[in-house]
């Protein structure tokens, strides 16, 4: 029958195949709780050109 080493290598070899392919589904958590700590930039400030628009257009 198999020995115990040829056992052994199909053993690692079938938990590095499903470490692999569960590495990407574990990693979504982890990557979605650090958005949690970003800082964002404030939005720029209009620059109030509408309501000059508005008297501009209101005087022809």
């Amino acid at each position: 029958m198999h020995t115990p080493l040829a056992i052994t290598k199909t053993l690692f070899r079938s938990m590095l195949v499903v470490l692999m392919l569960a590495a990407p589904v574990l990693a979504v958590p982890a990557s979605q709780s650090f958005g949690e700590n970003i800082i964002e930039a404030p939005a720029p400030k209009a620059k109030g050109i509408g309501f000059a628009l508005l008297v501009i257009l209101q005087r022809t």
